[in-house]
């Protein structure tokens, strides 16, 4: 080798040397402000449907997501459903039963959290005589010729009578949004797009009527797409069928669901459209991504970014620019059986997602906070790949720490990168800082079935905090594999069906406990960390004092 390339070579080695330790070099400044930005992902949770929240173990799982997630509204599906029974009809004369609804708004109000009100779906008397209906419980959505009038009279009664109980300065506080995903024809809406906008017309007009304040939206619909299926009145499936032969959906163009004929309607009409509303799931099709017609659509890691900026570029562009935006569902996958829900690769997913989305939303609600959830009916498994971030028996799983582990990051933003974030809190000043390890090589997938996923590259994690209180002590709570991973330990335990009460309080003990160590600013008030972050692993690094 002669010797000018030899000097090259050890040039380029110098700078290679030079950038790699500049990169693990960080430096941060206790004493900065930092960036204010808001924490969106306390916002709004999901749940299964209202009549749910009349029992117990939901209350009970609902006050926990609260006190320790920090979730400020719940939204679920079926207010005026029959099991509810919102409408009675008496002598032939329509009565309005407001019963069951007072009792969740209530005991949900008594625990600090704000219904997300769904609006949907029909009391039989509304709904078409021989109408479609969805789930086991058999929730009716295929209108008929006086739907929309009845509609109009049920909304404003409703939202009459929540004023009139909880007073007009807190139903402003609300939200109301149209409907659930109505471009599912025939699964949610067995009606056309037309129909929908002309359900929306009705809601809106009567919410307004009562307080122009209040806040409606919509439209509710589903998954991103890459084509024209859901351009006319109904979904046309023959377009949709081009996408399996795509060698790489990811290099598609996505887009929301009639987000734009949505917004264009609401202005030729003069409606109000306070929020727009939609699910981004990173999946094409609504079930388990490994298996039948789902199968190989399951986007990468930062589609749900994609989406969004898509989504507030679009909103920006339309006669409501000011709009919110509230994504009102949204998981690894939109499957009630899909068995990542349980591992721990979710945990890092929720963190990356939400993490890289700041600024873009006003709300991502993860569907939902509990796997007490029957839109399929009960499951024969403890772990069954339930969308909740605690099951039934009230064991939390990785995701509940995800959520739990974001919920204590400060206000501030002090420094991001791609694994990093370091925050400061401004009512005391403190240092929180979150990391994690979504693999490199796992970033063209998002996680989902029953591979466990615990493989892929260990991150450095190397930093350095400054100009902190001399002998500064901070906590490092550490998710990974071996702590906190209740599915590993449950398998552990040779998966008992159904465990035992002393099982079940031994895993819950296992499920709650991190990896836990302490490490203190030296006398010049500086803290320097040096940690080996393990695939798919979460690292809470909180100051104490």
């Amino acid at each position: 080798m002669s010797f000018s390339k030899n000097i090259c070579c050890i040039t380029i080695a110098i700078i290679s040397f030079w950038f790699l330790n500049a990169q693990n070099n960080i430096q941060i400044d206790a004493t900065h402000e930092g960036t204010t930005f808001n924490p969106y992902w306390s916002k709004v949770v999901g749940a299964g449907r209202a009549n749910e929240a009349l029992r117990a173990g939901w209350l009970e799982q609902m006050q926990q997501v609260q006190e320790n997630c920090g979730f400020q509204y719940v939204r679920f599906h079926g207010l005026f459903h029959d099991d509810m029974f919102p409408v009675i009809i008496e002598k032939g004369k329509t009565v309005y039963n407001w019963q069951y609804i007072d009792d969740v708004f209530d005991r949900l109000l008594d625990l600090n959290v704000k219904p997300f009100v769904e609006l949907a779906f029909l009391p039989s008397s509304m709904a078409a005589e021989d109408s479609k209906t969805v789930f086991w419980w058999k929730a009716k959505v295929t209108p008929k010729e006086d739907t929309f009038t009845q509609w109009y009279d049920l909304i404003k009664a409703f939202t009459q009578h929540c004023v009139d109980r909880y007073g007009i300065e807190e139903v402003l506080t609300w939200y109301f949004e149209v409907w659930n995903e109505p471009n599912l024809y025939p699964f949610f809406w067995h009606g056309t797009k037309s129909q929908y906008f002309e359900m929306y017309k009705q809601s809106a007009l009567a919410v307004k009527s009562i307080d122009s304040r209040l806040k409606i939206g919509g439209p509710s619909t589903s998954n991103f797409v890459p084509d024209a299926r859901f351009d006319g009145e109904i979904i046309n499936n023959h377009v949709s069928e081009e996408i399996f032969k795509i060698e790489d959906i990811n290099a598609l163009k996505w887009h929301g669901v009639w987000i734009e004929d949505f917004l264009k309607y609401c202005k030729k009409e003069n409606l109000p459209v306070d929020f727009v509303s939609t699910h981004p799931y990173p999946t094409d099709y609504a079930f388990n991504p490994e298996t039948g017609k789902g199968r190989g659509l399951t986007r990468y890691v930062h589609s749900v970014k994609e989406d969004l900026v898509w989504l507030k570029n679009t909103i920006s562009k339309s006669a409501y620019p000011n709009a919110e935006i509230h994504l009102t569902e949204w998981n690894t996958s939109p499957s009630s059986r899909d068995a990542m829900h349980d591992r721990l690769p979710a945990a890092a997913y929720i963190v990356k997602s939400n993490l890289d989305c700041i600024g873009l939303t006003n709300s991502l609600a993860f569907w939902t906070f509990t796997d007490i959830f029957e839109e399929k009916g009960g499951a024969s498994s403890i772990f069954h790949g339930g969308f909740g971030m605690i099951n039934y028996q009230g064991l939390v799983k990785p995701s509940y720490h995800a959520y739990r582990m974001l919920n204590q990051l400060g206000n501030q933003q002090l420094y991001k990168d791609e694994y990093l974030f370091i925050s400061k809190k401004s009512n005391d000043n403190k240092i929180v800082a979150l990391a994690y390890n979504y693999p490199k090589e796992y970033e063209n997938a998002v996680p989902s079935g029953s591979n466990k996923r615990e493989s892929g590259t260990s991150k450095p994690l190397n930093f350095t905090i400054k100009n902190l209180k001399p002998g500064a002590l901070f906590e490092l709570e550490i998710l990974d594999k071996d702590h906190g991973n209740i599915h590993n330990f449950w398998e552990t335990m040779g998966k008992p069906e159904p465990p035992t009460r002393e099982q079940i309080k031994t895993m819950k003990v296992f499920a709650n406990t991190m990896d836990k160590k302490f490490i203190k600013a030296n006398n010049n008030g500086v803290l320097t960390i040096n940690h080996e972050i393990t695939p798919w692993s979460l690292v809470l690094i909180k100051q104490i004092n």
